[in-house]
C-alpha cells in the first residue's frame, strides 16, 4: 500500500524562490517584507492529506502580509519571536507558545523575527466534522474567539498531542500508510485544537438529544460501526447513521453501555484485529501491520489493550 504521507524538505537563501515556495505551499495571497537580503529559510513538512506537520526556521526579520489561507494553522514558536496583528489588535508570542496562526477568512499580519516554529496545519473540514452538533441542523462557521489557549497550561497538551502524531504516526511506515491511522490522527488534532482554543463550536445536549439517547439509537450506531469498521468514521459519521445529534448519540453510549461511540469502535476493531491474527500466517503478517490496518498506531497501546481483552499479548496469539 503507498503512503498517503509525504515528506518534503526546502532550504533557500534565495528571497524570491523563499516567496514562491511559501506561497505555493500555504496561500498565493502573501506578501513578504524583509529588512535583509539573502536571508536563510529551513522548511521541513510531512503532508498527511488531512493534516499537516512542519517544522521552519529563518533568519531575517520578516514582515508578512497574509490573506485568507486554506484550513487552519496552529504554530508552536521555538526560538521565533511573532507579532501577530488583525483588525487593529497585535498579539505578541515568544518560545514555547502555543497559538492559531490565522483564523479562517481573517486576513492578517506577521511580523517573523529571527528563528524557528512548529506548524500544524488542519483541513477545516476535519475540524467541522469534529465540532458537528447536528446532523440535520449543520454548526455555521466556526469561529475561534481568541488566538491563545483557554488556560496557559493546555500549550503542554497540544505539544504532547503533536508529538505523538509525529513519533507514533507519521514516523512508522506500517502506521502512516493506513487510512484509519492517518483519519484518526486528523481527528485527534482536531478535536485538541477545538478543546485548547476557545470558539463556538460546541454546544449542550438538549432535552431532544435526552430523549433520542435511546436503545434504538444504540442499535443503529452499533449496527453503522459494525459494517463500516474498515472505514476512516468518526463520531460524526456515527450519529449521522443513526439519525440523530453527536450530543445524543455520546449520550447513549454512556448511558447504556457506559462507554463512548469511539471507545466502543475500538473495541469492534480489537476483536476484527483478534480475528485476523487468529487466521494470519507468522512468516507473512506481523502484529504491527495487523494493528496498523485496524487504525491501531501505537503498538504498545494495541498490546495493552488486546492482553486487557484476550489475555494473551497478540503475539502470543499470531504464533499459536
Amino acid at each position: 500500500m503507498t503512503s498517503p504521507v509525504q515528506a518534503r524538505a526546502f532550504e533557500s537563501h534565495d528571497p524570491a524562490a523563499i516567496h514562491r515556495f511559501l506561497a505555493s505551499t500555504y496561500t498565493a495571497d502573501l506578501r513578504i517584507h524583509a529588512g535583509e537580503t539573502g536571508y536563510h529559510l529551513v522548511h521541513q513538512r510531512v503532508d498527511a492529506g488531512p493534516f499537516a506537520l512542519a517544522t521552519t526556521g529563518q533568519s531575517a526579520h520578516l514582515d508578512i502580509e497574509v490573506g485568507d489561507i486554506e484550513g487552519l494553522i496552529v504554530c508552536r514558536t521555538r526560538s521565533a519571536l511573532i507579532s501577530r496583528t488583525a483588525q487593529g489588535e497585535t498579539h505578541r508570542f515568544g518560545p514555547g507558545d502555543v497559538f492559531l496562526t490565522n483564523r479562517p477568512g481573517e486576513p492578517f499580519n506577521l511580523r517573523w523575527e529571527p528563528g524557528e516554529v512548529e506548524l500544524c496545519v488542519l483541513d477545516l473540514g476535519v475540524v467541522r466534522q469534529v465540532a458537528t452538533a447536528t446532523p440535520a441542523r449543520r454548526p455555521g462557521p466556526i469561529r475561534f474567539t481568541d488566538l491563545g489557549p483557554v488556560h496557559a497550561t493546555l500549550t503542554r497538551q497540544w505539544r504532547r498531542t503533536t508529538r505523538y502524531v509525529n513519533d507514533v504516526v507519521l514516523n512508522s511506515p506500517t502506521a502512516s500508510a493506513q487510512p484509519l491511522v492517518i483519519g484518526s490522527a486528523a481527528r485527534m488534532l482536531a478535536a485538541a485544537a477545538l478543546a485548547i482554543f476557545p470558539n463556538t463550536a460546541f454546544t449542550d445536549e438538549t432535552a431532544r438529544d435526552r430523549h433520542d439517547a435511546s436503545t434504538a439509537t444504540l442499535r443503529r450506531a452499533i449496527a453503522f460501526m459494525e459494517e463500516n469498521a474498515d472505514r476512516d468514521i468518526g463520531a460524526a459519521d456515527i450519529a449521522n447513521a443513526a439519525a440523530v445529534s453527536l450530543r445524543a448519540v455520546q449520550l447513549a453510549f454512556r448511558r447504556h453501555l457506559g462507554t463512548t461511540p469511539m471507545a466502543y469502535l475500538r473495541r469492534v476493531r480489537l476483536d476484527r484485529a483478534h480475528h485476523d491474527l487468529v487466521r494470519a500466517d507468522p512468516r507473512r503478517e506481523t502484529v504491527s501491520a495487523i494493528a496498523s490496518r485496524w487504525g491501531f498506531a501505537s503498538h504498545s497501546r494495541f498490546t495493552a489493550w488486546y492482553h486487557a481483552s484476550y489475555g494473551v499479548p497478540p503475539r502470543e496469539t499470531l504464533h499459536a
